[in-house]
């Protein structure tokens, strides 16, 4: 090649470089039609959970970065983590929040550090609401699990001495239940027969056969070594070394009376109809390893329940008035 050839020799023809020309603008159209197909495809695969199902939940409450907070009591028990796993699968992203004491939740959920809470039966939440007028909500049931007696000293009631003490959990929503349990035992006889709102101060101790002191609820495991026997919570049974199956008296799950100490998903009412925390209800009932594994971890004494909301919110309105017509 010499110095006097062009790098690029000119088309010899007018017609080719019309073609040239005509090839050029398809190009471009063809980029731009490709960035317009790309941005209405990203815009549409955000709008559908990015594209990974139905089901995914890809930003938002619910996703890996903003995932749902419940408050428990006992999140070492295993069916957590099935429970996680199982709304995993449906895209639901879930935080455990665990409590040692049953009076820390609520709050927790009332300040909004928690979206939901599960570790309290009806009348519990009813004597929080009524208390700290609150307007917390049961959006779905879990299980309802029976109150037990337990003791280190004796194997049965009867081998309980007269005059002896027995701890029964100081939560007023318990320790009504934990007198009734008692009065059924024949350890104590109530006035007028007792009720959910029963106090210590109710006890006839002219014909009681025992005895009863209040202590926190967690503190009534460590007390068995000092006392006749104890009420236990089904959440402590395991820390003070005892099988549920060692139950010396306990109180009837089964009794259509108890609707009230059937345990639930609470939220804010506002939430209430919230579909994400629904879901994530439905998912705990209908997810057959989860609630083995509840019935496991309970020592098979857990009944689990699929109560309707309107019945669970009608009670706890009944037990709420009641509450306050006691105060």
């Amino acid at each position: 090649m010499s110095g006097n050839t062009p790098l690029i020799e000119a088309p010899k023809k007018r017609g080719g470089l019309y073609a040239l020309i005509a090839a050029a603008v398809v190009v471009v159209i063809a980029v731009v039609v490709g960035i317009v197909v790309a941005v209405n495809g990203a815009n549409s695969s955000n709008a559908d959970g990015g594209g990974a199902g139905d089901n995914a939940i890809t930003e938002g409450k619910g996703s890996a970065a903003d995932p749902v907070k419940i408050g428990v009591v006992g999140a070492s028990d295993p069916y957590w983590e099935l429970y996680k796993d199982a709304a995993a699968d449906e895209g639901i992203s879930i935080e455990l929040v665990n409590f040692s004491e049953y009076p820390l939740p609520n709050p927790a959920l009332t300040e909004g550090e928690l979206d939901l809470n599960q570790f309290q039966h009806i009348v519990y939440l009813a004597q929080y609401n009524e208390d700290a007028g609150e307007d917390l909500t049961p959006i779905g049931a879990t299980a309802i699990y029976p109150l037990a007696l337990y003791s280190t000293q004796y194997d049965s009631v009867d081998d309980i001495p007269e005059g002896s003490t027995v701890a029964v959990p100081n939560d007023p929503s318990n320790l009504a239940r934990s007198l009734l349990v008692l009065q059924s035992a024949g350890l104590v006889e109530l006035k007028g027969g007792g009720s959910i709102f029963s106090s210590l101060a109710d006890i006839d101790e002219a014909n009681s056969k025992v005895k009863v002191t209040a202590l926190e609820a967690a503190l009534t495991a460590t007390s068995l070594p000092d006392v006749a026997a104890a009420i236990l919570n089904n959440d402590f049974v395991a820390d003070a070394g005892l099988e549920f199956s060692d139950a010396i008296a306990k109180d009837d799950p089964t009794d259509p009376n108890a609707l009230p100490y059937v345990n639930v998903f609470a939220a804010r009412a506002d939430d209430k109809d919230n579909e994400l925390y629904l879901k994530l209800v439905q998912i705990f009932q209908d997810t057959k390893s989860v609630q083995d594994g509840l019935i496991e971890v309970s020592g098979d004494t857990a009944v689990t329940l699929k109560t309707p909301v309107a019945d669970l919110v009608a009670s706890l309105a009944k037990v709420q008035s009641d509450v306050a017509a006691q105060g």
